[in-house]
């Protein structure tokens, strides 16, 4: 059952996958129309799942569930893997490399391997106050509070001296 991101309750279960470039306008308008098909037929044990979609920044895929409803099972879980290898074939996009780290500097988002990222933090050209994105946040409402932090305040902050 899909419902609109931002009606999932705070304690609703996410899922963020961050694509190593933006989608374009014309990828992000697919994006919607595959996440929503999927999400309506998304099932654990034959019960619909109530879950919705977000793609802040044009660049990441966040999924949430809200699992006061009903919960994922591991093979809801496998499923939702492949409909995101799925995306990532169709799109020619990486999506599910958690080895790379997305962070703002200046008003642009940057990719990029967490070798490079911690080559840039020995470099400086990165510091504890860079905006990097928390993609371990596990909730709703730690993707709200949590997920855009300073790099000091995420597991980021261990490469930054």
């Amino acid at each position: 059952m899909l419902v609109p991101f931002n009606e999932l309750p705070d304690t609703a279960r996410i899922w963020i996958y961050q694509g190593n470039r933006e989608f374009s306008a014309d990828e992000t308008q697919i994006l919607e129309q595959r996440l929503e098909e999927f999400l309506v037929q998304w099932t654990a044990h034959g019960a619909n799942l109530k879950a919705g979609f977000t793609l802040p920044y044009n660049r990441f895929v966040v999924i949430g569930l809200d699992e006061s409803h009903a919960s994922a099972s591991g093979c809801s879980i496998d499923s939702s893997v492949r409909f995101i290898q799925q995306l990532e074939k169709e799109f020619e996009i990486d999506l599910l490399d958690k080895m790379n780290v997305t962070f703002k500097q200046g008003d642009d988002i940057r990719f990029k391997p967490l070798k490079d990222f911690r080559k840039m933090a020995k470099d400086r050209a990165i510091n504890k106050d860079t905006v990097v994105f928390n993609n371990l946040v596990n909730t709703k409402y730690e993707f709200d509070q949590f997920w855009e932090v300073p790099a000091s305040e995420s597991w980021h902050g261990r490469f930054i001296k």
